[in-house]
């Protein structure tokens, strides 16, 4: 690999994120148990999720807003104040939930940062992701930090012309098959899969994945084999 960049995705790469989503959607669904069963709940939001996206984006407000949205619609319009209250609160709960760097991800940024210009490539709230950046104390590992609205063939190529460099000397590295790597493959990219326990149902993709370009590993320490130092 001619490899100049590194770019990291953020949320279930460099720290915990998805989690604390399941967490707040546990209490979501006991707050309205008398209405659906969880499994209907949680198919409810999913689809409301998903239709608000290109309204929303990703993100916790998008979510907190899904979640409201919801309700509104399990309980017929019926939902109390405090109901809605309760939903404000565990969307405030959840933007303040603490940064836990994932095992590893340290130690390999300090070891590439001498090597490599790193970049974060993550998508989600403007606000909320500059805000967990900054709490990690991850900062100073990284040239340029990347906040898309999607992650698509189209904003990769706007990163890589940002970064001034070819698509094949850039390898990104994240949990997403969708997000992460498809799309750089699909630009002449390299990527490598690195996956995490808990995957959104939106990133899940049904197909095996066969490129000379990437790589997959069982942890973040792993990608040192794939990389000239």
């Amino acid at each position: 690999m001619n490899v100049k960049v590194i770019a990291f995705d953020a949320d279930d790469t460099l720290w915990v994120n998805e989690p604390y989503f399941r967490q707040t959607e546990e209490k979501f669904y006991t707050l309205f148990s008398e209405f659906l069963s969880p499994h209907d709940i949680e198919r409810e939001l999913m689809k409301t999720e998903i239709g608000n996206l290109g309204l929303y984006g990703y993100g916790i407000k998008g979510f907190t807003l899904s979640m409201i949205e919801t309700a509104l619609k399990i309980t017929d319009g019926k939902i109390k104040t405090a109901a809605i209250d309760r939903i404000l609160t565990l969307g405030k709960e959840l933007l303040n939930e603490p940064i836990e760097l994932l095992d590893g991800v340290e130690q390999i940024l300090q070891t590439l940062q001498a090597h490599y210009r790193l970049v974060v490539a993550t998508k989600g709230d403007l606000l909320d992701q500059e805000r967990k950046l900054k709490k990690s104390n991850l900062t100073q590992y990284f040239h340029h930090v990347e906040i898309m609205s999607e992650k698509d063939e189209a904003s990769y190529h706007k990163l890589v012309k940002h970064l001034d460099i070819q698509p094949e000397e850039l390898l990104m590295i994240g949990n997403s098959l969708k997000s992460d790597i498809l799309p750089v493959l699909q630009i002449g990219g390299h990527a490598i899969h690195v996956p995490y326990h808990i995957t959104w149902v939106h990133e899940m993709i049904d197909s095996h994945i066969e490129h000379e370009n990437f790589k997959s590993v069982n942890n973040i320490s792993e990608i040192l084999q794939y990389l000239p130092l």
